[in-house]
């Protein structure tokens, strides 16, 4: 068996490249890597869109919480509103106490709140201390049998088609204490004794009343029964009433 030279090469059936190519190659190779070492060439970033015209594909972390951050404060209500407490409404509920005899304004009767008759109770008992008269306890525990004793008879006089809360019982006594207030200061700078003390009391006492039995009637569609409501009324207020003149 023998062999030749043609069996080992064969020109015409290589497909690989030339001895010049394979030099080129290493001459672009040790262009790249001098000394053996990587040195990366730098890569040019060519965006295939308009980044300006195209803002909205990307995602924007600071805008987007910015956003969220300006439609929470715009939607948050304020602080007062969320503790319940509307000025103009106290101020509007003060005067129908003062001036018993306008029309109620129905939109502040559904309206409940507390602050107002907590301010006129702690007035009422701060100018008990001013005469010496140290009687907190003795306010908060008649303003709560009374309005225990008023929510019970508003809701057995009332129709079930309008029953009263006790935080409503309790905001309308409390509003409607603001007679007694200006009683008690009074009686600081003239003395309330006597048969003038009593009648000046008694006025008071049915200032009072007929306000407090005004905006029941009124918010609970009592329809002529304001003279039954004003007498256990005129009943509450009078305990403060004696606490203020002896």
């Amino acid at each position: 068996m023998s062999w030749n030279s043609a069996d080992f090469f064969n020109p015409s059936t290589y497909n690989g490249p030339t001895s010049y190519e394979l030099q080129q190659q290493q001459q672009h190779h040790q262009q790249q890597y001098p000394n053996g070492n990587f040195i990366p060439s730098p890569y040019e970033f060519k965006p295939q869109i308009n980044i300006s015209s195209h803002n909205n594909y990307f995602y924007q972390p600071n805008e987007y919480v910015a956003s969220t951050v300006d439609e929470i404060e715009n939607h948050e209500p304020p602080l007062l509103e969320e503790l319940g407490i509307n000025f103009e409404h106290i101020f509007k509920k003060t005067k129908l106490v003062l001036n018993p005899f306008t029309t109620p304004d129905l939109s502040i009767l559904d309206d409940v709140d507390l602050a107002g008759p907590l301010v006129f109770c702690l007035a009422f008992a701060c100018s008990l201390l001013l005469l010496g008269k140290i009687h907190f306890g003795y306010v908060y525990g008649i303003v709560t049998l009374g309005t225990f004793g008023m929510y019970t008879l508003l809701n057995l006089m009332t129709s079930p088609d309008k029953p009263c809360s006790g935080i409503f019982v309790t905001s309308v006594l409390g509003y409607c204490l603001l007679p007694m207030v200006i009683l008690s200061f009074s009686s600081f700078l003239f003395k309330i004794n006597g048969f003038i003390g009593m009648i000046i009391s008694i006025v008071f006492i049915l200032w009072s009343s007929i306000s407090a039995s005004k905006i029941f009637s009124t918010s609970l569609a009592m329809i002529g029964q304001q003279l039954l409501v004003a007498y256990p009324c005129a009943l509450f207020y009078g305990v403060f009433a004696l606490l203020t003149m002896f």
